[in-house]
Formats: C-alpha cells, structure tokens, sequence
C-alpha cells in the first residue's frame, strides 16, 4: 500500500529524517511487537539489547515505512502492523545474538512477539529468525575451528613423535 500525499507537515517530515538517520546507522533490524508489555519488562528488554551493542526503538508504523522506503529497502510493509519496535543493531559481528536475546526474553514474557527481520539485506521471517538465532556466532565458529585445527596439528606431533621415539629405540637395539 504506498502511502501518497501532497504535502507532509515539518515536523512529520523531521520526523521520518530522524528516523531515517538512525535507521543508516544499524545494518540489522528485527521487527517485533510489543503490545502488552510493562514499562519495567521493556527496560529490561533494552538493557539485555544494549549489552548486545544493540539499541530497541518504538516506532510509528507510517513513519518507518515512509522512512524505509525512502532507504530503498526490500518491502517491509508487512511488519509495520500493530504496534511495532525494532531492534537496531550496528555491532560488528553477527545479529543471531540479538536474536537469541529476543527469543530468550519473548520465552519468559510471551507478550513480546517477534514478526521477523531484515539480517544482512535478506529478509527473515520469524521462523527463519529463530533458526538463525541458534547458529553460533561468528566468534564462536572461529573458536571451534582454532580448536579442531588446533588438536589435529597436536595429534599430528604427537604421532611423529612416536615414530621418531620407536625408530631411536629400534635403532640402539
């Protein structure tokens, strides 16, 4: 549905520049809902999010729409029903913690739904999202093979330090 007008008020027109500069600044959304939700249950929300490099705005679905339309996005539309917020992040590794965050808190506060995402310029749907959620993140997967590289050279040293151990013995009988 595009929305057309003749002519926006100064400060709805402000608004949508606000909201589309700090839109620039995040690389990853997720589009939640938050009907139902405590202002107590929202803050601790934000404080998990923030520990994440990540920041949780509420926002006026026109607003956003306008605002990622203009940013040249895929089509959002869908997400922009009910009363929405989105989780920015614009950290450097990847959104799956973010998204774990999200699915953590909405398993203990069921009110808070999430709709789906926007990782890397690919659209996520929810399920999508919770799969993506439960990846290891990219930390994580450098970790695993330091590890596994690490224990194959050590086997590997290990090995040729029996040969060598068996031909030394061979040899001095």
């Amino acid at each position: 549905m595009a929305i057309k007008a003749k002519q926006f008020q100064p400060a709805k027109t402000a608004a949508i520049a606000d909201m589309k500069a700090c839109f620039e600044s995040a690389k990853d959304f997720i589009f939640t809902e938050y009907r139902g939700l405590t202002v107590e249950q929202i803050t601790d929300l934000r404080a998990k999010l923030r520990e994440k490099d990540c920041t949780y705005k509420v926002v006026k679905n026109t607003f956003a729409r306008i605002a990622f339309t203009e940013m040249e996005k895929a089509d959002l539309g869908s997400y922009f029903t009910g009363p929405t917020a989105i989780a920015l992040y614009a950290g450097e590794d990847e959104a799956n913690g973010v998204a774990k965050v999200l699915f953590d808190f909405a398993k203990d506060v069921p009110a808070l739904v999430v709709k789906g995402g926007l990782i890397g310029g690919e659209l996520y749907d929810a399920g999508k999202l919770e799969e993506f959620s439960k990846l290891p993140g990219k930390k994580e997967l450098i970790a695993m093979l330091m590890s596994a590289m690490q224990a194959t050279t050590s086997k590997l040293a290990r090995t040729l330090q029996a040969v060598a151990d068996k031909k030394s013995e061979e040899a001095s009988a």
